[in-house]
């Protein structure tokens, strides 16, 4: 249900994890299944999918390790939001040790941009009620990769949306019933053309007592441009540095002087 309805294997590191093509290409933790089929949907989760995946010839079955699960994530390399990115390996090792600190039980998370859902997942095994958001071509994977981990699995079934930054926010996410403890991002940074858009959304689904944890690879001088912007609205911790794969863990509180 929406939050707007209501007020063996280890982990892989994070320096193992898939690269953008200009990076050497994608690597996978080498442990890929058999490729997936994204007509054939499982029959148990066919009632519950609104969304078809788009119908990529490139997919493959990734395995990742987190909360005590092994998470199976369909991944296409033809879309960038069809890849785990580094920052969200980062952000779910980050959720995973400190889910009691955060006090991830029963809270309401957004996840921005959530690609082929790795984080929303990891957040929804440790308790929370999340909302996963992207681009309408996205939502399709997205789901089937949530159902397949997450359904009788967790206590909170996650929510899909479409979400554009900086379109339809107010009609399809009103501050008066759409309230988020938690807003999660990872790697929504890079060399692209809506990173105002990018930013005036985070500040519109912030509310008082709303943190942010944003992941970011830093890659490109635009990366630190946005983060200098980023600063400016929010008042910004450091929580995790890995220094060898520049990728950087904020959390931020947005300032309401």
């Amino acid at each position: 249900m929406d939050a707007c309805l209501r007020s063996g294997q280890q982990p892989q590191s994070v320096d193992e994890a898939p690269r953008p093509p200009d990076e050497e290409g994608l690597q996978t933790d080498g442990s890929s299944g058999p490729p997936g089929d994204s007509n054939k949907i499982e029959p148990s989760l066919q009632s519950l999918q609104k969304f078809v995946p788009m119908n990529y010839a490139s997919y493959t079955q990734e395995y990742y390790w987190f909360a005590g699960k092994r998470i199976v994530i369909q991944e296409s390399i033809e879309s960038y939001g069809a890849v785990v990115w580094p920052g969200a390996m980062a952000l779910c090792q980050y959720l995973e040790e400190h889910a009691e600190e955060l006090g991830l039980q029963g809270a309401r998370m957004l996840e921005i941009g959530a690609g082929p859902g790795l984080v929303s997942i990891v957040a929804s095994i440790l308790g929370a009620q999340v909302t996963a958001t992207d681009l309408p071509d996205v939502l399709g994977n997205l789901q089937y990769n949530l159902l397949r981990n997450t359904r009788n699995h967790t206590a909170h079934l996650p929510e899909v949306k479409e979400l554009v930054w900086g379109e339809g926010l107010e009609q399809n996410f009103p501050k008066s019933t759409c309230y988020y403890d938690y807003l999660l991002a990872s790697d929504v940074v890079y060399h692209h053309y809506f990173l105002d858009k990018l930013l005036a959304t985070m500040v519109y689904l912030c509310q008082p007592g709303t943190v942010l944890l944003w992941a970011n690879k830093f890659r490109f001088s635009t990366d630190y441009e946005f983060l200098d912007k980023f600063k400016q609205v929010f008042d910004t911790t450091l929580l995790a540095e890995f220094q060898e794969s520049s990728i950087k863990l904020f959390k931020g509180v947005l300032k309401w002087d």
